[in-house]
C-alpha cells in the first residue's frame, strides 16, 4: 500500500463489536502476515471470504436472470471489485452509514443486505428493498446504514457529507463511507463534497473504486492527474492509494481512515485500483478494451487471491472453501426462488410512494 499523504494515527477506541472481532487476532511479535490477518479474527476473515463469494454469485445470478428474461432494463456489475466493497466495510457497524453508486450491489451486500430482497427488487416485486420501484441502481436499507445506491454519477458524495454533518452535530461516533467511481472524480459534486468535508472536519471516508474506465473512457484520457488520490492534497486530507484487489490492503487503509474520522480528525480519500471484468453495463459491447487487458486483470481476481492467502496462513482448508461456496449457492438459489414467488406490485398502486411538494 502506498500513500500520497499520511494521516496521524488515532488512539480512538473501536466500537465494541469491532473490537471483539479484532481482539481475537491481536498482533503477535514477529507476525509478518498482511494487515487483515493480524487485525481481524479468523471468523471475521472467513465471513469476509463468504461475502466476496456472495457478491460474485449474486451478480452472476442477476446476469443469468437477465439473460433468461426475468429481469428487464439494464444493470452495472462489479464482478472483479469484491475486495474493495468487503475490505472497506469490515470495520463498520450497523450505525455507520454508506452511500453507493450505480455499480453498488457489492456495497449493499457488504453492508448486510439480504440477497433475497435484492433479487426481489431486481425482479420488480413488492418484497424488494424499494418494493420493486427502484431496481438495480436504487437499493437502500437504512436499518443497516445503507443510505442507498445512486444512478447519478457522483450523486452519493454530497449526501454522504450531509449525513456526516448530521453525525457530527449529534456528537455521534459513527462514520460515513462514500463509494464512487473514477468517473465521478471529474464531477463538481466531488470537489464540493471534499472541500466541505475538510472545512468542517466531518467523519466521512471517500472511497474511489478506480476500475480504469468511466463508461468507455479511460482515466488516462479523462483525468489530468495520474491518481485520483492526488487530488486529496488540494483539500488538506490524506490521500491513500491501495491495490483494490487485495482485501487486506483495502482493509488497512479503511481501518486507519475510519479511526481517524471517529477521532474527529476529518475525512480521508482512498483510491482502490481495481477492474470490472464485465462491461460498463449490459448494453456495453466492450470494444474499447482488449481481450489481453481483461484476461490480465481476471488473473488478478480478488477472490482467488484471498482464498490463496487464507490457505497459505492455515485459516481455512480446501474443504472449508468448498463449504463456503456451497452455502453461498444455497443462499443464492433461495434468493432467486423468493423473488420469483413474491407478489408483483398492483397496478392500482402505481403512484404509491411518489410524492409532490
Amino acid at each position: 500500500m502506498s500513500t500520497i499523504s499520511e494521516a496521524a494515527p488515532s488512539a480512538a477506541p473501536k466500537p465494541a463489536d469491532v473490537a471483539a472481532a479484532t481482539d481475537a487476532a491481536a498482533p503477535r511479535e514477529g507476525d509478518n502476515r498482511p494487515f487483515a490477518f493480524r487485525h481481524f479474527s479468523v471468523e471475521v476473515l472467513k465471513d469476509a471470504l463468504r461475502q466476496m463469494h456472495l457478491i460474485r454469485r449474486f451478480e452472476e445470478g442477476a446476469e443469468e436472470s437477465y439473460t433468461r428474461g426475468l429481469i428487464h432494463g439494464t444493470m452495472h456489475l462489479s464482478i472483479g471489485q469484491e475486495a474493495s466493497a468487503v475490505g472497506t466495510c469490515l470495520a463498520l457497524t450497523d450505525t455507520d452509514q454508506i452511500t453507493s453508486t450505480h455499480r453498488g450491489h457489492g456495497h449493499c451486500i457488504a453492508k448486510g443486505a439480504e440477497v433475497g430482497k435484492m433479487f426481489a427488487e431486481f425482479f420488480g416485486k413488492e418484497t424488494g428493498y424499494c418494493r420493486g420501484r427502484g431496481g438495480s441502481m436504487h437499493i437502500a436499507d437504512v436499518s443497516k446504514g445503507n443510505l442507498g445506491a445512486n444512478g447519478i454519477v457522483g450523486g452519493g458524495l454530497p449526501i454522504a457529507v450531509g449525513a456526516a454533518l448530521s453525525m457530527k452535530m449529534q456528537k455521534r461516533r459513527d462514520v460515513v463511507i462514500s463509494f464512487f467511481g473514477d468517473g465521478a472524480n471529474n464531477e463538481g459534486a466531488f470537489h464540493e463534497a471534499l472541500n466541505m468535508a475538510s472545512i468542517w472536519k466531518l467523519p466521512v471516508v471517500f472511497v474511489c473504486e478506480n476500475n480504469k474506465y468511466g463508461m468507455s473512457v479511460s482515466t488516462e484520457r479523462s483525468t489530468a492527474v495520474k491518481n485520483v488520490a492526488d487530488r486529496a492534497v488540494a483539500y488538506s486530507m490524506p490521500g491513500v492509494i491501495v491495490d483494490g484487489n487485495s482485501l487486506s490492503d483495502v482493509a488497512e487503509a479503511s481501518v486507519a481512515a475510519i479511526e481517524r474520522a471517529r477521532a474527529g480528525e476529518g475525512p480521508t480519500l482512498i483510491e482502490c485500483k481495481t477492474y470490472r471484468h464485465r462491461g460498463h453495463s449490459k448494453s456495453d459491447r466492450n470494444r474499447y478494451r482488449t481481450k489481453e487487458e481483461i484476461d490480465d486483470w481476471i488473473a488478478k481476481d480478488p477472490i482467488g487471491r484471498f482464498e490463496a492467502e487464507m490457505l497459505e496462513y492455515g485459516l481455512v482448508d480446501a474443504e472449508g472453501i468448498e463449504a463456503i461456496r456451497a452455502d453461498v449457492e444455497r443462499e443464492i438459489a433461495d434468493g432467486v426462488e423468493f423473488a420469483r414467488n413474491s407478489p408483483s406490485p398492483d397496478v392500482s398502486d402505481a403512484t404509491r410512494f411518489v410524492y409532490t411538494a
